[in-house]
C-alpha cells in the first residue's frame, strides 16, 4: 500500500510507483499539491483525500485508479486543478462538482464515466479547461455551458453525445480548442463561427452527423492550425481562404460529399496550400473532388507527413513533382481513375511507410525505384493493370507489415524478395498471372496472418515448409493448377481458421481447428469425414468432386433430381402458358444439346472484384434513403456507383433472424451462377463501418428501366408509346424466367432453389430490351 510521508509533496510522478492510496492520506491536512501522476497505482479514490482542505492541484493521472468519485470533493473548494485523466474511473460525473468555485482545470477524459454532463458545471466561472473526452457520456451538451465565457479548451471527444451545439458555445469568444470529435452530433455550423470565436485554433468535428457546407469565416482565422471535419454529411464547395493560414498544421475535410465550386480545381486548391508552410497532415479522400492531379502537388510543405486524396474522382497521372515532397510518411491516392504508370519518383521519399495507390488505372511495371523505401510498412498497389514480373528491389523491404499487389496483371515467378519474415498482416497476390511453384521460402513468413495467392497459375503441391507460417489465420490458394496430396502439415497450423483449396487438383483431407473450410471442385475421393467442420456443411465445403460421397450417401445411388422442376410449374399463369413454356424449354435443350456435342467450351470464372465499405458508402451517397430502392426480409437495396457503373447494393440486416447464414447461402449460391436472365452479382462485402459494427453486403449490376410488377400493372411505357405488355411480351416474360429456373435447377455445379419469385423481382435491363432478368438472392443450396 502506497503512503504519503510528507505535508508538502511535489510531483512524483513516473517512478512506478504500485498498490493503493492509503486512506491515511487525510492526515495531511496541510498538503497544498498531490501530484502522483504517471504510476500505477490501483484501486479506489479514498474519500479521506476530501479532507485536504488545503490543497490546490490534485493530479492522479495515468495510473489504474477505479471506482466512482469521491462523493464530498465538494469540500476542496482551495482546487484550481483536478486532473484525474487515464484511469478506470466509472459512474457519474457528480453535480456536486459545480460547487469548486475556484477551479480553473477540470480533466476527467479517458475514464470510464457515463450518464450526462451536469449542468452545474456551468457555475464554475473560473473554468479555463473543461475535458471529458473519451468516457460513455450521454445526452445532449447543457446549453449553460455556454456561461463559462473563460474557457479555452472543450474536449467532449469519443463519448455517446447527442443533439445539435447549443448556440451558446459557439459565443464563447475565448475558446482555443474545440473538440467534439467521435458523437453523434448533428446539425449545421453557424455562418460566423470565424467571427464569434476569434482565438480558435484548434476546431475538431470528425466522425458526426453534421450537415450544410464549411464555414467560409473558419478560413478567416489566420492563426488556426487544425481544422478537422472528416465523416461527416458536409456538402457544397471547400471554402476558399486556404491562402490566409500560414500556421496550418492539418486540414481533414475527408469522407463527406464536397465538391468543388465553379470557380474552383484541385490545381487552385493545392496552390492555396502551398503557403502553410507547417501544414503535416492533409486529407479531402472520400469526396466528390475531380480533376488532374497538377504539378503543384510538389509545392506542399516540405514537413507534409500524411497525404490522403482516394476515394474521389480524380485522373491525369501522378506528376513526377509527387518526389519532392520528402517529408511524406503516408501517401494514399487509392480509389480514384488515375492512370499512366508509377513515377519513378515516388523511391526519392525515403521516409514513406505507407504506399497505397490502389483501385485506379495504373498500367506498365512496378518501377525499380520502390524498392528504395526501406520505411516501408505497408504497400498496396492492388486493382489496376500493373504487368511485368516483381522488381527484385523489394527484396529491401525489411519492415514492411502488409503487401498486396492483387488484382493486376504481374507474372513470373513469386519472387523469394517479398517472402520477408517481416510480413505480419498480409500478403496478397492474387489474381495475377504468376506460375510455377509456390516458394519453399514460404516458411520466411512466420508472423504472416493472412496469404492469398488464389487466382493464378501456379502449379506443384504445397510445400511442406508452410509448416513455419505459424501464425497464419488465413491461406486461399484457389483457383491455380495446384496438385497433389492435402499436406497434412497444414493442420499444424494451430491459428488457422480460413482455408480456401477450391478448384486445384488436390487429394485428400485436413483437420484442424478450422472455421470456414472450401475443398470444393478438385479430385477428392471416397467419404466426407463426418467430424470436426465437416459437421457443418455451411462452414465447409466439398462439391465439385465427382468421387466423394458422404457418409449418408456412400452406399446409395444418387436421385437424378427431376423432381425439382416441378417448381417450374408454380411459375406459370394457367395450363396453356406452361405447356408453351414447356414446350420450348425442350426446344432449346434439343437444340443445345446438338450443338455441343461439335465443341468442348471452356468454362471461364470472372474474378470478383474488392470493394471496401468505405466505397459502397461513397456510392450510395451514405446510403441515402433517396436512393433506396427497396426493402426485403435480409436487408435493404441501394442504387449505387461504382467506379462509373451503376449498381445495386443489398445491404444485410443484422437484426434478421439467420442473417448470415443467409448471406452465407446467397454467396455460395450466385458465386458461379452466369445466366442472361439472371441479375448478375458483381461481388460482396464482409467489413466494419465507422461504427466497428458487423458490415455485410452484396452488389449486384442496377437494372435501370423498372419491375415486371411495373409493366404488368401498365405502370411503365415502352420505347414506341404503348403501355405496359403485349400477350407476345407476356408469354416471352415466362419463358425468360422459366429458362433462368431451368438453369438453376439442372444446369449449375450446384443446383439452386429460389425462394421468392415474384414480379417485383423481375425487371428489363433497359427500355426496348427483350431479355428479362429476375434476382436470383432468397435462394438455398
Amino acid at each position: 500500500m502506497f503512503h504519503v510521508a510528507v505535508h508538502k509533496a511535489g510531483p512524483v510522478s513516473g517512478y512506478g510507483l504500485t498498490g493503493s492510496i492509503s486512506p491515511s492520506i487525510g492526515n495531511l491536512s496541510f498538503l497544498t499539491s498531490l501530484q502522483l501522476q504517471n504510476n500505477q497505482l490501483r484501486g479506489p479514490i479514498p474519500k479521506e483525500i476530501t479532507n485536504l482542505f488545503r490543497i490546490r492541484v490534485l493530479n492522479l493521472s495515468s495510473n489504474s485508479l477505479e471506482g466512482s468519485l469521491p462523493s464530498n470533493l465538494s469540500k476542496l473548494f482551495q482546487l484550481r486543478v483536478l486532473n484525474l485523466t487515464s484511469n478506470m474511473i466509472t459512474g457519474l460525473v457528480p453535480n456536486h462538482l459545480g460547487d469548486l468555485k475556484n477551479l480553473d482545470v477540470l480533466k476527467l477524459g479517458k475514464n470510464l464515466l457515463y450518464g450526462p454532463i451536469p449542468p452545474s458545471l456551468s457555475n464554475i466561472s473560473s473554468l479555463t479547461v473543461l475535458n471529458l473526452g473519451t468516457n460513455s457520456l450521454s445526452g445532449p451538451i447543457p446549453y449553460e455551458l455556454g456561461r463559462l465565457q473563460r474557457l479555452k479548451v472543450l474536449d467532449l471527444t469519443i463519448n455517446n453525445l447527442t443533439g445539435t451545439i447549443p448556440p451558446s458555445i459557439y459565443n464563447i469568444t475565448s475558446l482555443v480548442s474545440l473538440v467534439l470529435a467521435s458523437n453523434n452530433f448533428w446539425g449545421q455550423f453557424p455562418s460566423n463561427i470565424g467571427q464569434t470565436l476569434p482565438n480558435l485554433l484548434v476546431f475538431n468535428v470528425c466522425f458526426n452527423k453534421f450537415t450544410g457546407e464549411i464555414p467560409a469565416s473558419l478560413h478567416n482565422l489566420t492563426d488556426i492550425k487544425v481544422i478537422r471535419a472528416a465523416h461527416n454529411l458536409l456538402e457544397g464547395a471547400i471554402p476558399s481562404g486556404l491562402g490566409n493560414l500560414p500556421f496550418l498544421e492539418m486540414y481533414n475535410i475527408g469522407f463527406n460529399k464536397l465538391a468543388w465550386g465553379r470557380d474552383q480545381d484541385l490545381d487552385r486548391f493545392i496552390k492555396s496550400l502551398s503557403n502553410s508552410s507547417q501544414l503535416s497532415f492533409l486529407a479531402f479522400d472520400g469526396n466528390l473532388l475531380e480533376g488532374v492531379i497538377p504539378v503543384s502537388i510538389g509545392n506542399l510543405s516540405k514537413h507534409l507527413s500524411k497525404l490522403y486524396m482516394g476515394g474521389n474522382r480524380f485522373t491525369g497521372q501522378i506528376p513526377e513533382s509527387i518526389g519532392y515532397l520528402t517529408g511524406l510518411s503516408l501517401l494514399n491516392m487509392s480509389d480514384n481513375s488515375i492512370h499512366g504508370e508509377i513515377p519513378q519518383e515516388i523511391g526519392n521519399l525515403k521516409g514513406l511507410q505507407v504506399l497505397e495507390i490502389s483501385r485506379n488505372q495504373l498500367v506498365g511495371r512496378i518501377p525499380h525505384s520502390l524498392g528504395d523505401l526501406g520505411a516501408l510498412n505497408e504497400i498496396n498497389l492492388s486493382q489496376n493493370n500493373l504487368e511485368g514480373m516483381i522488381p527484385p528491389s523489394f527484396g529491401n523491404f525489411k519492415s514492411v507489415l502488409s503487401m498486396d499487389l492483387s488484382s493486376n496483371r504481374l507474372n513470373g515467378s513469386i519472387p523469394n524478395g517479398v517472402l520477408q519474415p517481416s510480413l505480419s498482416s498480409v500478403l496478397n497476390l492474387s489474381t495475377n498471372l504468376f506460375s510455377g511453384p509456390i516458394p519453399q521460402d514460404i516458411s520466411r513468413l512466420e508472423s504472416l496472418v493472412s496469404l492469398d495467392l488464389s487466382d493464378n497459375m501456379l502449379s506443384g503441391n504445397i510445400p511442406l515448409s508452410i509448416k513455419g507460417c505459424q501464425s497464419l489465420e488465413n491461406l486461399e490458394v484457389a483457383r491455380n493448377n495446384l496438385f497433389g496430396q492435402i499436406p497434412e502439415t497444414l493442420a499444424e497450423l494451430k491459428g488457422l481458421e480460413f482455408l480456401d483449396l477450391s478448384s486445384n487438383q488436390f487429394s485428400g483431407f485436413i483437420s484442424g481447428a478450422l472455421k470456414f473450410l472450401n475443398l470444393s471442385f478438385n479430385n477428392l475421393e471416397g467419404r466426407t469425414p463426418s467430424d470436426g467442420i465437416f459437421k457443418d456443411t455451411s462452414k465447409a465445403h466439398t462439391e465439385g468432386n465427382p468421387k466423394l460421397c458422404s457418409h449418408t450417401t456412400c452406399q446409395k445411388p444418387r436421385m437424378p433430381g427431376k423432381l425439382l422442376k416441378v417448381s417450374i410449374i408454380t411459375c406459370a399463369v394457367g395450363v396453356t402458358a406452361v405447356c408453351v413454356i414447356t414446350f420450348l424449354i425442350l426446344k432449346r435443350k434439343a437444340k443445345k444439346s446438338i450443338t455441343s456435342t461439335s465443341s468442348s467450351p471452356l468454362l471461364l470464372k470472372e474474378p470478383f472484384m474488392n470493394v471496401s465499405y468505405d466505397e459502397l458508402r461513397r456510392a450510395t451517397e451514405n446510403f441515402n434513403p433517396t436512393n433506396l430502392l427497396g426493402v426485403g426480409s435480409f436487408g435493404s437495396v441501394f442504387k449505387g456507383v461504382i467506379r462509373g457503373v451503376d449498381v445495386a447494393v443489398k445491404v444485410i440486416d443484422l437484426k434478421a433472424n439467420g442473417y448470415y447464414k443467409g448471406f452465407v447461402a446467397e454467396c455460395d449460391a450466385l458465386r458461379n451462377v452466369r445466366h442472361r436472365n439472371l441479375v448478375k452479382l458483381i461481388t460482396s462485402c464482409s467489413s466494419i463501418d465507422i461504427k466497428n459494427t458487423e458490415f455485410l453486403a452484396l452488389v449486384y449490376e442496377f437494372l435501370s428501366n423498372g419491375s415486371l410488377e411495373e409493366w404488368i400493372k401498365g405502370q411503365k411505357i415502352n420505347s414506341d408509346g404503348s403501355v405496359g405488355l403485349s400477350l407476345e411480351e407476356r408469354v416471352n416474360v415466362a419463358i425468360d424466367i422459366a429458362s433462368a429456373l431451368d438453369y438453376l435447377h439442372n444446369d449449375c455445379e450446384v443446383p439452386v432453389v429460389h425462394c421468392d419469385l415474384k414480379p417485383s423481382n423481375s425487371s428489363k435491363r433497359r427500355n426496348g430490351c427483350k431479355g428479362w432478368r429476375f434476382w436470383a438472392g432468397s435462394c438455398v443450396v
